[in-house]
Protein backbone atom coordinates (compact mmCIF):
# COMPACT_ATOMS: atom_id res chain seq x y z
CA UNK A 1 0.00 0.00 0.00
CA UNK A 2 1.43 3.35 -1.18
CA UNK A 3 2.40 6.31 1.85
CA UNK A 4 -0.99 7.57 2.26
CA UNK A 5 -3.26 5.33 0.75
CA UNK A 6 -6.53 4.44 2.89
CA UNK A 7 -6.56 0.53 3.10
CA UNK A 8 -9.63 -0.59 1.34
CA UNK A 9 -12.09 -1.41 3.94
CA UNK A 10 -11.78 2.36 5.12
CA UNK A 11 -12.27 3.40 1.32
CA UNK A 12 -15.06 0.99 0.84
CA UNK A 13 -16.56 2.22 4.13
CA UNK A 14 -16.15 6.04 3.03
CA UNK A 15 -18.06 5.31 -0.73
CA UNK A 16 -20.90 4.06 1.26
CA UNK A 17 -20.85 6.70 4.05
CA UNK A 18 -21.37 9.40 1.49
CA UNK A 19 -24.31 7.63 0.28
CA UNK A 20 -25.87 7.16 3.52
CA UNK A 21 -25.37 11.17 4.16
CA UNK A 22 -26.43 12.58 0.80
CA UNK A 23 -29.33 10.60 0.86
CA UNK A 24 -28.91 7.86 -1.98
CA UNK A 25 -29.14 5.31 0.99
CA UNK A 26 -31.93 6.97 2.78
CA UNK A 27 -32.99 5.49 6.35
CA UNK A 28 -34.29 2.05 7.28
CA UNK A 29 -32.71 1.56 3.60
CA UNK A 30 -31.12 -2.35 3.80
CA UNK A 31 -27.32 -1.54 3.64
CA UNK A 32 -26.04 -3.69 0.43
CA UNK A 33 -25.27 -7.30 1.61
CA UNK A 34 -21.34 -8.40 2.08
CA UNK A 35 -21.86 -10.23 -1.18
CA UNK A 36 -22.64 -7.45 -3.18
CA UNK A 37 -20.27 -4.78 -1.64
CA UNK A 38 -17.71 -7.97 -2.76
CA UNK A 39 -18.43 -7.97 -5.91
CA UNK A 40 -19.49 -3.88 -6.43
CA UNK A 41 -16.26 -2.67 -4.69
CA UNK A 42 -14.24 -5.73 -5.92
CA UNK A 43 -13.11 -7.30 -2.43
CA UNK A 44 -12.69 -9.58 -0.02
CA UNK A 45 -15.19 -10.75 1.81
CA UNK A 46 -12.91 -9.55 5.09
CA UNK A 47 -12.83 -6.27 3.85
CA UNK A 48 -16.47 -6.08 3.09
CA UNK A 49 -17.12 -6.79 6.74
CA UNK A 50 -14.55 -4.43 8.36
CA UNK A 51 -16.64 -1.95 6.15
CA UNK A 52 -19.88 -2.59 7.83
CA UNK A 53 -18.44 -2.87 10.99
CA UNK A 54 -16.67 0.55 10.45
CA UNK A 55 -20.50 2.20 10.02
CA UNK A 56 -21.88 0.40 12.35
CA UNK A 57 -19.22 1.66 15.00
CA UNK A 58 -20.16 5.00 13.48
CA UNK A 59 -23.80 4.54 14.66
CA UNK A 60 -24.82 5.08 10.84
CA UNK A 61 -26.54 1.39 10.14
CA UNK A 62 -27.65 -0.90 12.96
CA UNK A 63 -28.20 -5.15 12.58
CA UNK A 64 -31.38 -6.04 12.93
CA UNK A 65 -31.59 -9.87 13.94
CA UNK A 66 -32.47 -12.33 10.96
CA UNK A 67 -33.16 -9.26 8.50
CA UNK A 68 -29.88 -7.61 8.19
CA UNK A 69 -28.08 -4.10 8.54
CA UNK A 70 -30.02 -1.11 8.08
CA UNK A 71 -29.47 2.72 7.66
CA UNK A 72 -30.41 4.27 11.10
CA UNK A 73 -32.35 7.36 11.28
CA UNK A 74 -29.93 10.38 11.90
CA UNK A 75 -31.27 12.68 14.82
CA UNK A 76 -30.83 16.57 14.59
CA UNK A 77 -29.02 17.47 17.63
CA UNK A 78 -30.43 19.97 19.42
CA UNK A 79 -28.85 22.01 22.00
CA UNK A 80 -28.53 22.08 25.74
CA UNK A 81 -27.32 25.40 26.65
CA UNK A 82 -24.59 26.28 29.43
CA UNK A 83 -24.12 29.30 31.32
CA UNK A 84 -22.83 30.85 34.38
CA UNK A 85 -25.96 33.01 34.54
CA UNK A 86 -28.16 31.15 37.42
CA UNK A 87 -31.62 32.50 37.76
CA UNK A 88 -33.55 34.39 40.43
CA UNK A 89 -34.74 31.99 43.14
CA UNK A 90 -37.35 29.32 42.63
CA UNK A 91 -36.25 28.25 39.08
CA UNK A 92 -33.99 25.46 38.35
CA UNK A 93 -30.61 25.62 36.35
CA UNK A 94 -31.76 22.53 34.19
CA UNK A 95 -35.49 24.31 33.57
CA UNK A 96 -33.20 27.14 32.97
CA UNK A 97 -30.87 25.67 30.45
CA UNK A 98 -34.25 24.04 28.79
CA UNK A 99 -35.55 27.76 28.17
CA UNK A 100 -32.39 29.13 26.77
CA UNK A 101 -32.65 25.73 24.16
CA UNK A 102 -36.02 26.53 23.35
CA UNK A 103 -37.41 24.11 24.85
CA UNK A 104 -40.49 25.26 27.39
CA UNK A 105 -41.20 23.89 30.57
CA UNK A 106 -40.98 20.36 28.91
CA UNK A 107 -38.01 19.19 31.46
CA UNK A 108 -38.87 16.52 34.71
CA UNK A 109 -36.44 14.37 36.42
CA UNK A 110 -35.86 11.57 38.63
CA UNK A 111 -33.12 11.72 41.81
CA UNK A 112 -32.47 8.98 44.52
CA UNK A 113 -29.61 10.09 47.11
CA UNK A 114 -27.95 7.99 49.17
CA UNK A 115 -24.81 8.20 52.09
CA UNK A 116 -21.42 6.69 50.50
CA UNK A 117 -17.78 6.96 51.28
CA UNK A 118 -15.85 9.15 48.55
CA UNK A 119 -14.46 6.94 45.85
CA UNK A 120 -10.31 7.73 44.91
CA UNK A 121 -11.14 10.08 41.90
CA UNK A 122 -14.30 11.94 43.54
CA UNK A 123 -12.08 12.25 46.72
CA UNK A 124 -9.52 14.30 44.51
CA UNK A 125 -12.11 16.12 42.93
CA UNK A 126 -13.14 17.29 46.50
CA UNK A 127 -10.38 17.79 48.32
CA UNK A 128 -11.25 15.40 50.75
CA UNK A 129 -10.10 11.87 51.91
CA UNK A 130 -11.07 8.99 49.94
CA UNK A 131 -13.87 7.24 52.30
CA UNK A 132 -15.21 10.52 53.84
CA UNK A 133 -18.62 10.29 53.89
CA UNK A 134 -20.57 12.40 51.01
CA UNK A 135 -24.25 12.62 49.43
CA UNK A 136 -24.49 10.91 46.28
CA UNK A 137 -27.74 11.50 44.46
CA UNK A 138 -28.27 10.06 40.76
CA UNK A 139 -30.60 12.13 38.05
CA UNK A 140 -32.04 11.08 35.09
CA UNK A 141 -33.45 14.30 33.29
CA UNK A 142 -35.95 14.13 30.71
CA UNK A 143 -37.37 16.34 28.08
CA UNK A 144 -40.90 15.80 26.82
CA UNK A 145 -40.56 12.33 28.78
CA UNK A 146 -37.49 11.40 26.62
CA UNK A 147 -34.03 10.67 28.18
CA UNK A 148 -32.27 13.44 27.56
CA UNK A 149 -29.25 13.18 30.29
CA UNK A 150 -27.46 11.41 33.45
CA UNK A 151 -25.96 13.04 36.23
CA UNK A 152 -24.24 12.13 39.15
CA UNK A 153 -23.66 14.67 42.04
CA UNK A 154 -21.08 14.09 45.35
CA UNK A 155 -21.33 16.69 47.82
CA UNK A 156 -19.12 16.41 51.41
CA UNK A 157 -21.46 15.92 54.36
CA UNK A 158 -18.01 17.91 55.78
CA UNK A 159 -20.28 20.65 54.47
CA UNK A 160 -23.75 20.26 54.12
CA UNK A 161 -24.72 17.46 56.38
CA UNK A 162 -27.46 18.23 59.05
CA UNK A 163 -28.30 21.06 57.56
CA UNK A 164 -31.44 22.07 55.97
CA UNK A 165 -29.99 21.33 52.10
CA UNK A 166 -28.35 17.72 53.10
CA UNK A 167 -30.85 16.15 50.65
CA UNK A 168 -30.30 17.79 47.49
CA UNK A 169 -33.98 17.29 46.38
CA UNK A 170 -35.58 17.48 49.30
CA UNK A 171 -36.47 20.66 51.50
CA UNK A 172 -37.59 23.92 50.64
CA UNK A 173 -34.67 24.02 48.09
CA UNK A 174 -34.74 21.02 46.82
CA UNK A 175 -34.46 21.50 43.12
CA UNK A 176 -32.87 24.76 43.34
CA UNK A 177 -29.45 23.50 42.26
CA UNK A 178 -25.91 24.07 43.95
CA UNK A 179 -24.90 27.85 44.28
CA UNK A 180 -28.81 28.86 45.94
CA UNK A 181 -28.45 25.87 48.40
CA UNK A 182 -25.43 26.69 49.29
CA UNK A 183 -26.02 30.30 49.65
CA UNK A 184 -28.79 28.94 52.42
CA UNK A 185 -26.13 27.73 55.06
CA UNK A 186 -24.12 30.61 54.24
CA UNK A 187 -21.10 29.63 51.44
CA UNK A 188 -20.82 31.40 48.36
CA UNK A 189 -20.13 30.00 45.43
CA UNK A 190 -17.69 31.56 43.41
CA UNK A 191 -16.55 29.46 40.65
CA UNK A 192 -17.13 26.35 38.24
CA UNK A 193 -15.20 24.62 36.49
CA UNK A 194 -16.27 22.39 33.64
CA UNK A 195 -14.15 19.90 31.18
CA UNK A 196 -15.72 18.15 28.51
CA UNK A 197 -14.92 14.60 26.95
CA UNK A 198 -16.30 11.93 25.34
CA UNK A 199 -16.07 7.94 25.40
CA UNK A 200 -18.01 5.33 25.01
CA UNK A 201 -21.44 4.85 27.12
CA UNK A 202 -21.27 1.99 29.78
CA UNK A 203 -24.09 -0.62 28.97
CA UNK A 204 -26.29 0.94 31.78
CA UNK A 205 -26.09 4.39 30.69
CA UNK A 206 -27.14 3.69 27.21
CA UNK A 207 -30.35 1.16 28.76
CA UNK A 208 -31.32 4.24 30.38
CA UNK A 209 -30.81 7.22 27.64
CA UNK A 210 -31.85 4.79 24.91
CA UNK A 211 -28.60 4.35 22.68
CA UNK A 212 -27.01 1.63 21.73
CA UNK A 213 -24.06 -0.35 22.28
CA UNK A 214 -20.55 1.44 21.17
CA UNK A 215 -22.84 5.00 20.97
CA UNK A 216 -20.22 7.81 22.65
CA UNK A 217 -21.64 10.10 25.11
CA UNK A 218 -20.13 13.19 26.49
CA UNK A 219 -19.20 13.59 29.83
CA UNK A 220 -19.11 16.58 31.61
CA UNK A 221 -17.02 16.68 34.86
CA UNK A 222 -18.08 19.76 36.78
CA UNK A 223 -16.83 20.86 40.14
CA UNK A 224 -18.54 24.10 42.17
CA UNK A 225 -15.71 25.86 44.29
CA UNK A 226 -16.49 28.53 47.27
CA UNK A 227 -13.22 30.08 48.22
CA UNK A 228 -11.02 27.60 46.70
CA UNK A 229 -12.90 24.77 48.63
CA UNK A 230 -14.93 22.35 46.01
CA UNK A 231 -18.58 21.87 47.77
CA UNK A 232 -19.84 20.08 44.98
CA UNK A 233 -18.65 17.75 41.95
CA UNK A 234 -20.76 15.91 39.50
CA UNK A 235 -20.43 13.76 36.33
CA UNK A 236 -22.63 14.52 33.47
CA UNK A 237 -23.83 12.05 31.03
CA UNK A 238 -25.14 13.18 27.72
CA UNK A 239 -25.48 11.21 24.07
CA UNK A 240 -23.39 12.88 21.49
CA UNK A 241 -25.46 11.65 18.45
CA UNK A 242 -28.51 13.73 19.88
CA UNK A 243 -27.39 16.64 21.60
CA UNK A 244 -24.55 19.87 21.11
CA UNK A 245 -23.43 21.45 24.54
CA UNK A 246 -23.44 25.47 23.84
CA UNK A 247 -21.66 27.73 25.89
CA UNK A 248 -22.43 31.26 26.82
CA UNK A 249 -19.63 33.19 27.92
CA UNK A 250 -19.14 36.33 29.32
CA UNK A 251 -17.26 38.54 27.62
CA UNK A 252 -16.92 40.96 31.10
Amino acid sequence: MAFGEQPAYLRVASELREKIVNGDLPPHTRLPSQARIRQEYGVSDTVALEARKVLMAEGLVEGRSGSGTYVRERPVPRRIARSGYRPPAGSSPFRQEQSEAGAGARGTWESRSEQRGAPPEIAERLGIEPGERVMRTRYVFRDGGEPMMLSTSWEPLTVTGRTPVMLPEEGPLGGCGVVERMAAIDIVVDNVVEEVGARPGLAEELMTLGGVPGHVVMVLERTYFASGRAVETADVVIPADRYRLAYHLSVK
